[in-house]
């Protein structure tokens, strides 16, 4: 709950602190007598980045449950579900977070959390993972997917989301209504309200910052699954374990999650910029580099 109370102070904070640079700027008085509240504005970029950002992050829950068709171990039907049950439970408690619910999907070999309170949480493997790896490696990803829940990642990452999508309503369409302004100087048209140039540079500004806010926010999603990996090993004891199961994961095609738990599996589509998760090459890499330490 205390993280959820920061995400919307942050939030305000944020909406805030664009009000007060865009009067030091003076770009309120430019703004206002050609039709585009200030106010109204920070409060419908609000309302769109924040409120979807969150909305997102409270039913993420119930919505991964749906699209990857994870059903929940509440009673385990043999000794491999057991294990795995038992196996999150200890995880979790040296983690210092509450038991999350517990499922299997079917698929290639993958695994992810989520869950808006680390309290709160849930933990899923595929039946992939499960065939493919020892339980030492299958730990050793239990591991990374709680240390995501300790460290908080959900709302983080949720969080920078919202950030980004507030500066993408906001400078686009504050641009836009200095581009119709230009356009429209010195012409004799008394249209009230915003025009073609308003509208056109708001769709392409959508677009544009859309991509380089997507960029910005795969950069943190890597940064959290190196602090995942390290979190797993620190569960464990040991290094080796991750760097096995990443070894292993390496050699195998991984299952594809649905687009909104791509950033907290334990692989996902590597793609440079726009990647969630770093090559594995790197994810080996670093943990052995902290090892030698």
């Amino acid at each position: 709950m205390k993280r959820i109370a920061l995400f919307v102070l942050t939030n305000i904070a944020v909406v805030a602190v664009l009000g007060i640079v865009a009067s030091l700027l003076g770009v309120n008085r430019f703004l206002t007598p050609n039709g585009l509240n200030l106010g109204a504005l920070l409060g419908f970029a609000l309302v769109i980045g924040f409120g979807g950002a969150i909305i997102s992050l409270l039913i993420s829950k119930p919505m991964a449950k749906w699209t990857a068709g994870v059903r929940i171990i509440n009673q385990p039907q043999n000794a491999d579900e057991a294990w795995i049950v038992e196996t999150v439970r200890k995880l979790s408690d040296r983690a210092g977070i509450g038991m999350p619910e517990v499922g299997i999907f079917e698929g290639a070999p993958n695994a992810f959390a989520t869950g808006a309170f680390k309290n709160s949480s849930l933990v899923a493997v595929s039946t992939g993972l499960l065939q493919s790896m020892t339980h030492e490696e299958i730990e050793a990803v239990i591991g990374h997917e709680v240390a995501h829940v300790a460290n908080g990642d959900m709302v983080t990452m949720a969080l920078i989301q919202g950030v980004m999508n507030t500066f993408v309503v906001f400078l686009s369409r504050v641009i836009g209504y200095l581009v119709d302004g230009f356009l429209r100087r010195g012409s004799d048209n008394q249209q009230s309200g915003p025009g073609i140039g308003y509208f056109v540079t708001t769709i392409v500004l959508d677009i544009v910052l859309g991509f380089l806010a997507a960029i910005i926010v795969a950069w943190f999603s890597r940064q959290r699954e190196f602090r995942a990996d390290a979190g797993a090993a620190q569960l464990m004891g040991r290094k080796q374990p991750m760097i096995n199961a990443l070894a292993r994961l390496g050699g195998v095609h991984p299952g594809e999650l649905p687009k909104s738990l791509d950033a907290m599996g334990i692989t996902g589509n590597i793609g440079k910029l726009f990647s969630s998760h770093p090559p594995i090459e790197q994810r080996i890499a670093a943990l052995q580099q902290a090892q030698q330490r």
